[in-house]
């Protein structure tokens, strides 16, 4: 198949990771970076208009539209594939010619922040929804879209892989993930709690003040094999789920694992199906129960590091790589 593919195309992104699945299975893909519409710099006039505007900067917009259309025109996709695109214009995004069009969103949809009136208005004309939540299946369905369907979060080889340790320095406990309302005081409470044995790595950390007052090791966002290598140094990787996307996996569900380390994650149906706790992977319900996950790994790290060995076997001989989930994408197609 010839794709025309269209997402936030930056070092580490799902949507490149995705596009690449694609690639991987033997079709030609023409990737357009949505990212300068979607996610403009900081205090450019893109930005500050978005801030204002509660909606994206139309320039910009139209820049990526009039790239799509080029590409459209030179490619004569058999499938136009969105991933994520609500802030770009539906109407122009369906009316590119090709066989299919195929939206596909990483996030709760029902969550206001993931769509826009103009996404709503048009999702009935997509040919195939697809969405990573699947309580999200029926409330597609209820809003008018065509086809929906469910595939699960994914990691990507090329990222996500055992990495060589970059310091001798070894974390007990370690987040890799943004600063979120619902994540701050759990987090402040670890590092008050493990101090200097807690490494926090994520965008927004560094501005909670109370956390800069623990002897929590503090770091901006990783990406990209920057993510596995982080993984190397810490014993016991927390999963933590997004509470606004109503999320019972995520994509660190796949990636933790992937990358050699010890999934410690929220207890929920999903994570329970894809890894088996206490063989595979720990989960817990409660902060207690995470102390002492956190006290056995301390006293038995022989053992932790077997059980993200068997964690590391269960996900990447179980299909979960992005190509397992664009050949179940196109699968469905068919």
């Amino acid at each position: 198949m010839k794709i025309l593919f269209v997402g936030d195309d930056w070092l580490g992104s799902n949507a490149r990771s995705l596009a690449e699945g694609f690639r991987h299975l033997g079709h030609e893909v023409m990737v357009i970076d949505s990212t300068a519409a979607t996610l403009p710099p900081r205090l450019s006039p893109s930005w500050l208009y978005a801030k204002s505007h509660e909606q994206r900067a139309p320039w910009t917009v139209d820049r990526v539209h009039q790239r799509l259309e080029r590409a459209g025109a030179e490619l004569r996709p058999d499938l136009v594939f969105g991933f994520k695109s609500v802030h770009l214009d539906q109407r122009r995004l369906l009316d590119i010619p090709a066989a299919l069009h195929v939206h596909y969103s990483p996030d709760d949809v029902a969550n206001p922040q993931n769509t826009t009136p103009d996404y709503l208005a048009h999702e009935s004309e997509w040919d195939l929804v697809v969405t990573t939540k699947r309580h999200n299946l029926r409330e597609l369905m209820a809003r008018g879209a065509k086809e929906t369907l469910f595939v699960r979060s994914a990691y990507d080889p090329a990222w996500h892989h055992p990495a060589a340790k970059r310091t001798t320095r070894q974390y007990l406990v370690g987040f890799i993930g943004a600063c979120r309302p619902d994540r701050r005081d759990g987090m402040v409470s670890l590092a008050r709690t493990y101090g200097a044995q807690l490494l926090v790595a994520g965008p927004g950390w560094r501005r909670v003040r109370r956390l800069r007052t623990t002897r929590a090791e503090v770091r901006p966002g990783v990406f990209g094999e920057d993510f596995s290598m982080t993984v190397a140094s810490v014993t016991a990787n927390l999963v933590l789920l997004n509470s606004d996307n109503r999320d019972t996996h995520t994509c660190r569900t796949f990636e933790v694992p992937a990358a050699g380390g010890l999934f410690v994650g929220e207890r929920t149906d999903e994570h329970a199906e894809l890894l088996d706790d206490g063989a595979e992977a720990f989960l817990f319900s409660s902060r207690d129960e995470l102390d002492d996950i956190l006290e056995r790994c301390a006293l038995f790290p022989d053992q932790a590091t077997k059980i993200a060995e068997a964690g590391y076997r269960r996900i990447v001989e179980g299909g979960h790589s992005y190509a397992d989930r664009a050949r179940e994408i196109l699968n469905a197609l068919d």
